[in-house]
This record gives C-alpha cells, structure tokens and sequence, in this order.
C-alpha cells in the first residue's frame, strides 16, 4: 500500500499584490495601481529551504509577507500543509499563526526597547496561552540559550546587544512556537561578514534539527547558494524563473538571472571592465514568450522552472507544465 503523499509546506497560486498610489496634485489628486507581485507560483516543501532572489523592488519582501498575510493578496491563493488560508478570519488563521513565523531584516525595529530579552522571547508563548509564566520563561531561556546566547541575556534589553546577538534573539522568538514554516526576510544583510556565517550556521542547523521548511529571501548570492535547496528569481514583481540551486547558478536560462549572475563581484580588474550588463529592455527582448494556447493571450511570459534535468515553462495553475501541471512538449525549453 503507497503511503499518501504529504502536501508542501507552504503553496502560493498565482498570488499578486496591487497598491492603490495617490499623485501628487494636492485636493483634486488621482489615484493609481501600482502592481508590487504578478501571478507568483511558490512551493516550498517540507523540511527544504527556498531562496527567493532578485534585485531591490522586485517584490521579494511583499511576496513573502502576503505567504504569511501579513500583507493581504490581491489576487491568488496561499496554502498551508494543503489548506487554503486565503480568506480565513483573525480567529479562524490563529492556530495557522503558530505554524508560520517570520524573521525581520531589521532585528533592532522588531524588538520591543520596553521588554526584557526574555520577554520578548516569551511573547509568542504567552499570546497563544502555552504554559504558566514562569514556564514560559524558562521555555525563552532555554531557547536563548539554543540560539548561542548566555541565559543572562535574558533580562537585558535590545539596545545592549550587537546587531548578530539582537537577529539571534529575533530567530529565537520566531522558533519558540516550534513552527513548520519560517520565512527569513534578508536576515544577514545588515551583519558584517564574520557574524554573517555565524547565523547562517545557526539557521542550518535549527533546519536540520526542527525540519523547517524556509523561505529565505535575500540579494546576497553567495548565501544563497550555500544556504538553499531550491531557487525562485523574482524581477519586475513576477518569478521569472525556479530550479535546483546549482542548476541557477551553473545553468540559468532566463536572461535576468544570467544578468543577476553576471553582477556577482570578481576580483579581478579585467574581467570586470569585459563585463556588460543588459538594459531592462533589452531583458524584456530577450525574454522566453509564449505561442498563442487556449485561455492565454499569445506573447505571454513564461515561468521557467527546473525539475532534475527537465525545464519546462509554467504558468498560473499549471496550464501549461510547471506547478500543478505536466510539462508539454510545447512547454519544454532546451
């Protein structure tokens, strides 16, 4: 008998954001859409970590938090070890909350100054009712002292701690509820290079111990590449393209990723001044269009994901190959 297969971790379908910008123009001001994230197709599994790359505003943090809503979608569907928690009300998405938890760029902006180590810790504990407080307490102790930091730690405040010991108390809040799913947005960009590998470290190992399932988003490469399983590249609010991590870095088929690839610092002056790095029209001229197929205007824009040795380009819900769908022979890409 076939064990039943488990559902990912974390699905997001066709999710998109659009914000509602006012001009400027002072009483009479007009209104505008600005789409932040377009039909974005996300699945991370369990106990596997996904990175999310791109550059500045292309809609990394917005995907990431609209995968926790935190920020609500616009359009699409966000599931949780197969169940959909789109359109779930504050009661009804609290027992999801412990499941999913979120590491913050800024670690110093998302402790409480007013609150003891301990207690900020503690406070996940507290809000959803497990245990007394002095259970609750010791509970964050012990996981300050899990993250690398000395039990004393625990009644000191935010302020007297360096920039890697306050991320290694924002891990540690973030970890207390023991969740399933943790999205890391740009953890280690603010550390020098040092402390940097030191929470890297730690992150790897909470994963292997706890069977995390991470969704890491970051613009630093290296770390990437030796953090992650899986690679999603996001450019101009969509992911353009998705495959093993050493298959992005080794074999990348979308003409921005190569791009982003190309940016990568090298030491030496020559190979610098060869480099040449492409205009975004000329990234949008170079990008793989789709022919004319039922329900899909023609000339839309694929997104291109690796499964082994197979790339296939997808599309929202799957119509043609990728997430939810087999590939096609008119959908494989060489």
């Amino acid at each position: 008998m076939t064990a039943p297969l488990l559902a990912p971790a974390l699905e997001l379908r066709g999710i998109g954001r659009t914000f509602r910008l006012r001009e400027k123009g002072g009483l009479f001001a007009r209104y505008t859409d600005h789409v932040a994230v377009r039909d974005v197709d996300l699945v991370l599994p369990r106990n596997a970590i996904l990175g999310l790359v791109g550059e500045s505003g292309s809609g990394k943090t917005t995907t990431g938090m609209m995968a926790l809503r935190l920020l609500e979608p616009t359009t699409g569907r966000i599931l949780v070890d197969g169940q959909d928690i789109t359109a779930l009300d504050p009661a009804a998405l609290k027992p999801f909350r412990r499941r999913m938890q979120v590491v913050f760029q800024d670690s110093y902006s998302a402790i409480d100054p007013m609150m003891t180590l301990a207690q900020v810790v503690a406070e996940p504990l507290h809000i959803h009712g497990q245990g007394s407080r002095a259970g609750q307490t010791e509970a964050a102790l012990a996981m300050l002292e899990r993250v690398g930091l000395d039990r004393r730690y625990g009644s000191r405040y935010a302020h007297e701690l360096s920039g890697g010991q306050r991320q290694r108390v924002a891990i540690a809040r973030a970890l207390i509820l023991r969740p399933q799913v943790l999205v890391a947005d740009e953890p280690t960009s603010a550390l020098d290079v040092s402390v940097k590998a030191q929470i890297i470290n730690l992150l790897m190992d909470l994963q292997a111990e706890m069977g995390l399932s991470i969704l890491f988003i970051s613009h630093d490469l290296s770390v990437v590449r030796s953090l992650t399983d899986r690679v999603a590249v996001m450019w101009n609010g969509r992911v353009v393209e998705e495959a093993p991590t050493e298959a992005i870095f080794t074999d990348a088929r979308h003409p921005y990723t190569r791009s982003l690839l190309e940016a990568i610092p090298v030491l030496n002056p020559r190979l610098r001044r060869a480099r040449s790095f492409p205009t975004r029209a000329e990234i949008e001229a170079q990008t793989p269009r789709l022919p004319a197929i039922p329900g899909l205007a023609a000339g839309a824009t694929p997104q291109l994901v690796a499964e082994g040795d197979r790339r296939y380009e997808a599309i929202v819900g799957g119509v043609v190959g990728g997430i939810g769908g087999a590939a096609t022979p008119e959908a494989t890409i060489p």
